[in-house]
């Protein structure tokens, strides 16, 4: 079979570091290859590389047989290669169909755009390949799986050949991974070739014809997905074995921290987003919440962070130690000993221009063992940083100066893990997919870092799209559907029903959809 791309001896560096080291990958015509490995190993480096997003420091690329060099992701796209990022790169203001046509707008002078006419091959190509989609929809109005068709189907109608996916699952619900992946095969099998990026490898071992290991910036090696096995993956990601699901002993909670009772809540249009939810949580135990996303969990978070003090069409109650949350603003929560680990880091968590060492101490930079005078205290930064960055495996050279920006997507959700699971007197953790984009090896120590903090006695709320992590850590589970608990599985239930999470997984199902 014909190579579609080649990279030769592909070494990139920036300054005195280097990202990608003599990377050589084979990806066959009309093939799926997959490129895994942990954050930092160089898998955006490589394919940034490949869809002319960098040039590379040293070595060759090769597209059907021929050297290539690019210096243009647009130089790129004119020779069949396109790409789409981890964080969609869409105008949510525009329609899709406007989108679709940015920058390629095929209109001059005195030829305006027509607009009927690309809305018309795009719903021609929507049912070719099974993307629903309706080119007059404004992008900010789409749910995620819905936008991440639209970064497909600009692919297709600038007729690339050659399609790349950083993390495309990331985000996406069971469901919607399953659809993608299914139109992703579909691709291959009329002749396109599908690269992507995951840090899931089932997904990996289920789709992908093959893949590829990175460690260090170097290809490690290139194998068959058939017969390979997830346990050996991971082995070779981390250069040695890893624990595919961390222990989770049984342990008695104590009292009762926090109660959600009847909580409803009314968007301004009237639409209900929470319907008499109810759940309480105890110290030292986990509540996972299991759901499709879109199912009220996003309006559950902001009610419990504060976002909604006296709204109207809000009702019920949240209490922590008998304390209402409601009546409090978000500073107030914090303080009250509530750490959250939002779902989008980058709009509720960070500023990625600021350097590693402030993104550690965002909303806590009021703790006065920070503080020398009029300032912070430089030792007890340095302090808190030698602590947190070694024991969550943050990948960092120069934490003070270092912009969180220059770190991978998985290095930066580990900098607001470690910084809201680590705060004084924590008494409630709420996690809202904690291990989103993060690589297998980095999964297992935030597992045990959320198993050790229940331990302690910190009650904790788990929401998560990825099942089998619910199903790992989680004490007790609450099915969400439709804004409310629709089932909830006690902790024996759980105990037992763990031994067996594919058959579980598929109890689940039936209450979130």
């Amino acid at each position: 079979m014909a190579a579609a791309i080649q990279t030769r001896n592909i070494t990139r560096k920036f300054g005195q570091f280097t990202a990608v080291r003599n990377a050589s990958i084979r990806v066959e015509e009309g093939t799926v290859h997959a490129i895994v490995g942990e954050n930092g190993a160089g898998k955006s480096t490589l394919t940034n590389i490949i869809s002319g997003m960098l040039r590379p420091t040293s070595g060759e690329l090769i597209l059907r047989g021929e050297p290539a060099q690019f210096i243009s992701p647009r130089e790129a796209s004119q020779k069949g290669i396109g790409m789409v990022h981890q964080h969609f790169m869409l105008v949510g203001e525009l329609s899709v169909s406007e989108n679709l046509m940015l920058g390629y707008e095929e209109c001059g002078l005195f030829t305006p755009l027509n607009k009927k006419a690309i809305n018309s091959r795009i719903r021609k190509c929507a049912q070719e390949y099974s993307l629903a989609l309706n080119p007059e929809t404004k992008v900010s109005s789409l749910s995620v799986g819905e936008a991440q068709r639209v970064e497909i189907m600009k692919l297709l109608l600038r007729n690339a050949s050659i399609m790349i996916l950083d993390e495309p699952t990331a985000v996406l619900t069971p469901q919607e991974s399953v659809s993608l992946f299914t139109t992703l095969r579909t691709l291959a099998k009329n002749g396109h070739t599908i690269i992507f990026i995951s840090h899931k490898l089932d997904e990996v071992l289920s789709f992908a014809d093959t893949v590829s290991v990175m460690r260090k910036g170097e290809i490690v090696c290139t194998i068959p997905t058939a017969g390979a096995t997830k346990k050996q993956l991971a082995g070779l990601m981390v250069e040695g074995r890893v624990l595919i699901r961390v222990e989770n002993p049984p342990q008695t909670p104590g009292k009762e921290l926090l109660q959600v009772e009847q909580l409803s809540l009314s968007d301004q249009r009237g639409a209900q987003k929470l319907r008499d939810l109810s759940f309480s949580i105890k110290a030292g135990e986990i509540y996972g919440i299991a759901g499709v996303e879109g199912n009220g969990q996003s309006e559950l978070l902001q009610a419990l962070a504060g976002m909604f003090q006296g709204q109207k069409g809000l009702s019920g109650s949240i209490t922590l130690e008998g304390r209402s949350l409601l009546e409090l603003s978000p500073r107030e929560i914090i303080d009250s000993g509530v750490g959250t680990v939002p779902e989008n880091r980058h709009t509720e968590a960070v500023i990625t221009s600021f350097s590693v060492t402030e993104n550690l101490i965002f909303g806590r930079h009021r703790e006065k063992t920070l503080h020398k005078s009029a300032g912070f205290s430089t030792d007890a930064l340095l302090q808190l940083t030698g602590k947190l960055i070694p024991d969550y495996d943050i990948r960092c050279e120069n934490p003070a100066k270092q912009t969180l920006s220059s770190l991978s997507g998985g290095n930066q959700q580990k900098v607001v893990v470690a910084r809201e699971m680590t705060r004084p007197a924590l008494k409630l953790l709420i996690l809202a997919q904690p291990t989103r984009g993060v690589d297998i090896g980095a999964i297992e120590t935030i597992h045990r870092k959320i198993i050790d903090a229940r331990r302690h006695g910190v009650a904790i709320l788990l929401l998560s799209a990825e099942l089998e992590e619910v199903i790992t850590l989680s004490t007790r589970i609450g099915c969400m559907y439709n804004g409310a608990i629709s089932h909830e599985f006690n902790e024996e239930e759980c105990s037992l029903k763990r031994l067996d999470g594919v058959a579980f997984q598929k109890e689940i199902g039936l209450h979130i959809t």
